[in-house]
């Protein structure tokens, strides 16, 4: 969508006054808001989180001492709760090993003021000797995204990573800090058909009731959108066991796809929980930009950036309207630097706090960043 601000040369040939063009503009930009999450400002204190060696963990499978903080800290959910925003964050153990070779575990900080956080000594979710090892384990639990529920339930969605496939998992909890392990979403539906498929990223949608986001039911069941190249739909009547929405052919259904030559032409992977609105379905997503052809130089090939995308609140599967450009990009040192330095932003944690919107994001698969809407 653009916007085409007229001189006021041409205002006057075309009969408007400027006061009235001033008018016309402002309707537009009220139209563009209500649409669109945008007017994000990164905050002056960036990153907020970084990685941390003093992090003692003794690792239940191996029973070595493991400094489970000591590479990176990124990819985090967030929830409010009380008057604190509490983040669920990923932590990676190992420098010496390369993308994608280290274990992953998920820790819990807390902050008063959503920007200065005050973490818990171990991790709330890793890989354990338990039923989900084979899917959690040696690659670990990885980029949780969490909601709660109107009685009070928090689901966490996240990656089982066992260095052959990615499996979207689910946990729940009442309290944040104790977690019960659900397994695979996909383990039952389809007869298992999409157990062993890649699958990543799930974004529950939700609605601000209260001031807080909440899991919405649609004609009783919870609506998910997920996926890593593609968007796809999933539903769910507890929050747990979900089912992929299929096309004519019984293969997934892809409601949303890149877009060839922009800044998401690569892969369109789901943020933060998805949003209910008067609008429609607000999805604010990770995009990446492709490496060669079809590739935009907007943003340098590869770069993870964050876009929006609107989708009928009557017919999930249906997109209505796409943000033309992202709404965020890596701009600092530590988002071109890290593990990833083709850069990131990448969005995954949105809560609404102290009657401003925190979106908290991953930076280079390194640090935790964060951007502040008032």
């Amino acid at each position: 969508m653009k916007l085409k601000i007229l001189s006021c040369c041409s205002i006057l040939v075309l009969g408007l006054s400027c006061k009235d063009q001033k008018i016309k503009i402002h309707e537009q930009n009220k139209d563009l808001q209500d649409k669109w999450l945008l007017g994000f400002e990164k905050t002056d204190i960036n990153p907020i989180m970084q990685s941390d060696s003093s992090y003692i963990f003794k690792d239940p499978i191996t029973k070595n001492e493991v400094q489970w903080q000591k590479a990176d800290v990124f990819n985090p959910g967030a929830i409010a709760r009380n008057d604190t925003v509490f983040m669920l964050f990923r932590a990676e153990d190992n420098p010496a090993a390369i993308l994608g070779e280290r274990t992953s575990r998920i820790g819990l900080a807390y902050s008063t003021d959503g920007i200065h956080f005050t973490k818990y000594p171990e991790p709330v979710l890793y890989p354990d000797n338990d039923r989900f090892q084979k899917w959690d384990y040696p690659g670990g639990i990885e980029d949780p995204r969490i909601v709660e529920t109107m009685d009070g339930v928090y689901i966490m969605l996240y990656t089982s990573w066992n260095n052959d496939v990615a499996r979207l998992s689910t946990a729940t909890s009442t309290d944040l800090r104790n977690w019960t392990k659900q397994g695979p979403v996909f383990e039952e539906a389809h007869s298992g058909k999409f157990l062993d498929v890649w699958s990543k990223s799930g974004s529950i949608v939700t609605e601000l009731v209260d001031e807080r986001l909440k899991a919405k039911k649609f004609n009783g069941k919870y609506l998910m959108y997920w996926g890593e190249l593609f968007v796809n739909l999933a539903q769910s009547e507890n929050g747990i066991d979900w089912e992929p929405l299929l096309d004519e052919n019984g293969e997934l259904l892809h409601v949303f796809k890149p877009t060839l030559g922009e800044f998401d032409s690569h892969l369109t992977e789901p943020g933060p929980p998805a949003l209910y609105t008067e609008n429609g379905i607000l999805l604010l997503y990770n995009g990446k930009n492709l490496s060669g052809e079809g590739a935009t130089d907007n943003v340098p090939e590869g770069t993870y950036c964050g876009g929006q995308v609107l989708f009928d609140k009557n017919d999930p599967t249906k997109v209505l309207d796409r943000l033309e450009v992202p709404f965020i990009c890596p701009s600092l040192p530590h988002e071109v630097s890290g593990q990833y330095k083709a850069g990131t932003t990448f969005i995954e944690g949105l809560v609404y706090f102290h009657d401003k919107w925190f979106l908290y994001y991953g930076t280079a698969d390194s640090m935790v960043g964060l951007a502040v809407k008032e």
